[in-house]
């Protein structure tokens, strides 16, 4: 007779190396102590968005500190709060639980390259009306 495994199956590759909101992949990397959150706050309309998350992964793929989200601001507005999101991509950094960064920025990945290499633990906090992000992508 055999006895079944008590191990789970490793979770298939993902597809995307920024994580829709409610992709395993996710969760379990925000759970990790040292994830610090990249969320890219888009739109499934949005031609910009759509160009940009390739290379949104690729960047993903170079910073392996961070857990990047894809966010449809449509499909997840719980994420934003009180904020309101005008322009795309609306990217939010943050940093040991807290907003390093949160605003509207030019969709040449190398901008956000730069700034990522700018940030740590030690980056000033953002004033925003968001919702903790990265605790309820980790739930």
């Amino acid at each position: 007779m055999s006895v079944p495994s008590t191990s789970t199956a490793p979770l298939p590759v993902p597809a995307s190396l920024a994580f829709e909101p409610d992709d395993p992949f996710l969760n379990e990397r925000l759970l990790q102590a040292d994830a610090g959150l990249v969320a890219c706050f888009c739109a499934a309309w949005c031609d910009t968005c759509r160009e940009y998350r390739p290379k949104l992964d690729e960047l993903a793929a170079q910073w392996p500190q961070f857990a990047f989200a894809w966010i449809d601001i449509e499909d997840h507005a719980d994420l934003l709060g009180d904020e309101d999101v005008e322009n795309f991509p609306t990217i939010l950094v943050q940093i040991g639980g807290r907003s390093v960064f949160y605003g509207p920025m030019l969709p040449h990945i190398g901008h956000l390259e730069r700034l990522l290499g700018t940030l740590d633990a030690s980056s000033p906090t953002v004033a925003t009306q968001l919702p903790d992000v990265s605790a309820m992508l980790g739930r």
